[in-house]
């Protein structure tokens, strides 16, 4: 059975459709209308190995907040959905992940707590045309709307390119493992017999 699931968002600031595959090859088709923004997308279902179908229509005039966060929100909703009654699924992942000069360690826990810890500082205030404060808002959104326990710790490096983008490729790799099935696992794992 396909651990998937398509979200759609339709607000006053932003229109979003979102098709998610866990168990994918990496494939993607990203529009966000931020350039940046679709390539840490893109380089999230990659190093996953997740399906990723996203199209995102926001009030960019203004500016990439609602864009960008919602994003968070409608991604959080489909791995909810995906992981279904998260049966012998892992649940725990983390990745230490190099790029270059920069250092990024990410851990997630399947609990249905959501729950963010993130640490970084940039040097920048914008990526192109994405602005680097709004890489939290997405993380937090995310792990809310998931119900997930998120870690994201900048351990070093100083290029904010690298490090937004070994935050995405952390967070894709610690997912892909807390995700996955594992036969040793019968039912979930957890000592309260449920992950909610």
């Amino acid at each position: 059975m396909a651990r998937s699931a398509a979200v759609e968002r339709k607000t006053r600031e932003t229109d979003i459709s979102l098709e998610l595959e866990l168990d994918g090859t990496g494939k993607s088709e990203v529009n966000t209308g931020i350039g940046f923004f679709d390539h840490m997308l893109t380089s999230f279902a990659r190093h996953g190995f997740f399906d990723l179908k996203l199209t995102v229509k926001g009030e960019l005039y203004v500016d990439g907040h609602h864009t960008v966060e919602d994003t968070g929100i409608v991604l959080g909703k489909a791995i909810r959905q995906a992981l279904r009654d998260k049966e012998g699924i892992r649940r725990y992942g983390s990745f230490l992940l190099p790029m270059d000069e920069t250092l990024v360690l990410c851990a997630v826990d399947l609990s249905g707590r959501p729950y963010l810890n993130f640490s970084a500082q940039f040097g920048s205030e914008r990526v192109g045309y994405f602005d680097t404060e709004l890489v939290r808002e997405f993380f937090y959104a995310v792990s809310y709307s998931a119900g997930m326990n998120l870690h994201i710790k900048h351990i070093d490096g100083d290029n904010c390119h690298h490090i937004i983008e070994a935050m995405f490729k952390a967070f894709a790799k610690a997912l892909d493992e807390a995700s996955s099935l594992d036969d040793r696992v019968t039912g979930t794992l957890s000592t309260k017999g449920t992950i909610a």
